[in-house]
């Protein structure tokens, strides 16, 4: 029974710690370092209680002790980033304005003039649920109006030898319905006017999260120079294989950055982790290298061309026997007769059909191969004449304006840290003094374990069912196991001997015999007197039996006892 209390007392435990919020404060100790001002309150508590406890050791006895007080969640404070390392843009919006950023007054073409203009709101504020006070960023205000905003690098990208990275954060602050949140690399060119800046202005690279209805897209695309005819075409990557759902839904913040390498290969990550990868020349839609064949467009099928792969064999005949009814000849439809309804039958008596056991179907000639058969006609191919080979798409045109141009259904999109450079420890050293900073803030303020469970349900409502079977289903097995068992039955007093080579008693042919016995020494009335008419040869007879019963039962004895010490038994 103790048994049974203490596994309840565990299983209980195991359910409490389970479901116990997870403060994350873990998440701190990572980017603790220079930089970052981290004041731990409670080590401040412990500290603070050490230099009281000397203080109150004479009022122990007078006033009792206060309760103890849960130690606070570690705080973090914000500390702007500073960009070290060559770098051609990085912008935190922490100055509070947008200063060096120039906002579109363009109209879109071939739009109504309703919804043609770029009058969409932008502005810097920080987070509505900042973790962060002090850290601020981009947002776009508006919804259903087009936005287009754009700064200048310091100085314009030139694809040579070294990478490429782009990297900045966005927080989908209301969830997403349908819009975008990608940046675009405006190509270098006398004709920028970011004044202008509309969808159609060339850029060389557009990086950056997509979302309508369930599609959920990470955009990397460049528009790559045809080197021979100088016309410029997008280039897609693959779609990525990761599930992106939750960037989208989680509602904080997270970092998205593409390198691309002077080698053709690119990586896209999201909270620096790769979720999309490839090469510039195999894994683009279409392909930055046309084929060096084509179908001949002006070849045609020819008319004789026989595509047919099996056709029925001219040989063959109907057999005579072959026998194709069914279901007899065809009768027209009957009408209910009002003179039969009360009589057991009227009209003509036909007799009922059954299956014809010699059907054997409509006859088919057998197929055979087609010896004229020539197989799908395709068209020949010949050389293309627009076929070129650019084994280096790495080399595109150089960019030297960073712009985000966007249409959105939701509002309050926060944009932060823009960051461009060459090197990647120094983007991932902006990361970590930027992104990395509001992650930790974000874990510390997590809710707990079961808040996290509650909300994931109201999302996805069949999670209810799960929970349900988690935690009943264990609990009901472990009281179908513990407390329904069997009961024992009680123990015969054979199993109490222990199995040795010595001659054990047959405890039930022992008690049978003692009953006998039993029954023999006290006789009833009716049997002493029957015994006192008996003569002496019924005495003698009985005398017999008794020992013939003795021989009996002890070669029975003999036969019980142990292997070792049996005998062999006499004729």
């Amino acid at each position: 029974m103790h048994q049974r209390v203490w596994l309840f007392v565990l299983v209980g435990g195991l359910v409490l710690l389970f479901l116990a919020p997870n403060p994350r404060a873990e998440d701190l100790d990572d980017y603790v370092g220079d930089g970052v001002d981290v004041e731990d309150d409670l080590d401040l508590g412990l500290a603070g209680a050490e230099e009281e406890e000397e203080e109150l050791e004479g009022d122990m006895q007078d006033e009792a002790p206060p309760a103890p007080k849960t130690p606070p969640v570690p705080k973090v404070t914000y500390k702007a980033p500073e960009p070290m390392g060559e770098h051609f843009i990085a912008e935190s919006f922490d100055r509070g304005t947008l200063d060096g950023w120039v906002v579109s007054s363009a109209k879109k073409e071939d739009t109504d003039d309703e919804i043609a203009k770029y009058d969409g709101q932008w502005a810097v504020e920080e987070l509505k649920d900042s973790p962060l006070p002090g850290d601020k960023g981009l947002v776009l205000k508006s919804r259903a109006k087009h936005h287009a905003i754009s700064a200048q690098l310091l100085r314009p990208f030139t694809f040579d030898t070294k990478p490429l990275i782009v990297q900045y954060e966005v927080n989908f602050q209301q969830g997403i319905d349908c819009g975008g949140a990608y940046v675009k690399l405006l190509s270098q060119s006398a004709e920028l006017d970011l004044d202008q800046f509309v969808d159609r202005t060339p850029y060389t690279i557009m990086f950056g999260p997509d979302k309508c209805g369930e599609d959920y897209k990470l955009h990397f695309i460049f528009r790559h120079r045809n080197p021979r005819s100088g016309a410029y075409e997008e280039k897609h990557a693959k779609k990525p294989d990761a599930d992106l759902r939750t960037y989208y839904t989680d509602k904080k913040t997270h970092l998205y950055t593409l390198v691309v390498n002077p080698d053709n290969t690119f990586e896209m990550l999201v909270d620096q982790t790769v979720v999309n990868s490839g090469s510039l020349l195999s894994d683009m839609t279409p392909p930055v290298n046309p084929p060096a064949e084509i179908e001949d467009p002006d070849d045609q099928k020819p008319e004789d061309w026989d595509e047919r792969p099996k056709i029925q064999d001219p040989a063959a005949a109907k057999p005579d026997d072959w026998d194709e009814d069914m279901d007899g000849e065809w009768e027209a439809p009957q009408v209910p007769n009002p003179a039969c309804e009360a009589a057991p039958g009227c009209g003509t008596w036909n007799r009922p059909m059954m299956e014809n056991p010699n059907y054997k179907g409509k006859w088919k000639a057998p197929m055979i191969d087609n010896p004229n058969y020539q197989g799908v006609w395709k068209p020949r191919r010949i050389p293309n004449p627009a076929f070129f080979e650019d084994l280096q798409p790495f080399r595109m045109t150089a960019f030297g304006a960073l712009g985000l141009e966007l249409w959105s259904m939701t509002s309050d999109i926060f944009f932060d840290n823009f960051f461009i450079t060459n090197d990647r420890s120094t983007a991932d050293r902006w990361a970590a003094d930027g992104w990395g900073l509001k992650k930790a803030a974000e874990g510390a303020a997590d809710p707990g374990l079961a808040a996290q469970m509650l909300n994931a349900a109201e999302e996805r409502p069949w999670l209810w069912v799960v929970y349900v079977l988690t935690v009943a289903l264990p609990l009901i097995l472990i009281f179908i196991f513990c407390c329904t068992g069997k009961k024992k039955s009680p123990a015969t007093p054979a199993a109490e001997y222990k199995k040795t080579d010595e001659v054990q008693p047959d405890v039930k042919e022992e008690e049978e015999e003692e009953e006998e016995k039993a029954e023999e020494a006290e006789p009833g009335p009716a049997a002493e007197e029957k015994d006192d008419q008996e003569g002496p040869e019924e005495e003698e007879e009985k005398e017999e039996e008794e020992e013939a019963t003795a021989e009996e039962k002890s070669e029975d004895d003999v036969l019980r006892r142990s292997p070792r010490n049996r005998k062999v038994r006499r004729d």
